[in-house]
């Protein structure tokens, strides 16, 4: 059984009416989210880090998975599928994906800002605040990696991304790192497909297919030549 990686980005997200970072909507007019979402700002604004990632938890409640994610569904039909994301929302598991590497966290979880192993899963909608302790004492945090800090799943991706026979890479523009370096570690056979509405500036190689489309167009054509 042929294996097959995908690697999913904001622009997968939005298509379920999730903003990403570069959207300064009616949502995020009073948050600058470059700004948020450091770790300098946990350390020093904590209260307002923690009411902009509550917003985002409730943005994510209120969506839901689109074509795109439920044509990765069907590709398990005949394909050994796993999932590496760059979202943080849960829109993969709630359209049926079982196998999913989340690199940059989950909004549906919180962490102990002592103890990263101290990992608790939060239910709908509920909201996290100053106050709210883990089993040590110390403030839950949003479970997400925001910038200033290390990516851990990583080098997980990156031996996930070395098994693939076939790459699609949907919703990135390939410029967040390291993430956007997991395209590099492909086998030499290994057949990649870009799907975004604007080619990424990366390496084009014999191997690598450009689809100009947005998610929710793109990958269900792509699946379905792949099924047939």
């Amino acid at each position: 059984m042929k294996r097959i990686v995908i690697f999913s980005g904001s622009g997968l997200s939005k298509e379920s009416g999730i903003p990403t970072f570069r959207d300064f909507d009616g949502l995020w007019q009073d948050y600058d989210p470059r700004e948020l979402a450091t770790i300098n700002a946990l350390k020093t604004n904590t209260e307002k880090v923690m009411d902009f990632y509550n917003m985002r938890r409730n943005k994510m409640w209120e969506s839901f998975p689109n074509a795109a994610h439920q044509s990765i569904i069907e590709l398990e039909k005949k394909f050994e599928v796993k999932v590496i994301t760059q979202n943080v929302d849960n829109l993969h598991e709630r359209a049926g994906s079982e196998n999913v590497l989340h690199i940059h966290g989950e909004l549906s979880k919180v962490r102990s800002m002592i103890d990263e192993e101290l990992i608790y899963s939060i239910e709908e909608k509920k909201d996290v605040n100053l106050g709210d302790l883990c089993s040590k004492g110390s403030q839950l945090r949003p479970h997400i990696v925001l910038f200033g800090e290390p990516v851990p799943k990583i080098k997980e991706a990156i031996e996930i991304v070395k098994t693939a026979d076939i790459l699609i890479v949907i919703g990135t523009s390939l410029q967040v790192y390291p993430a956007a370096e997991l395209i590099e570690y492909t086998k030499e056979d290994c057949e990649t497909y870009i799907i975004n509405p604007e080619i990424p500036s990366i390496k084009k190689k014999d191997n690598r297919f450009f689809i100009t489309e947005k998610a929710c167009i793109g990958l269900p054509k792509l699946v379905h030549k792949l099924l047939n």
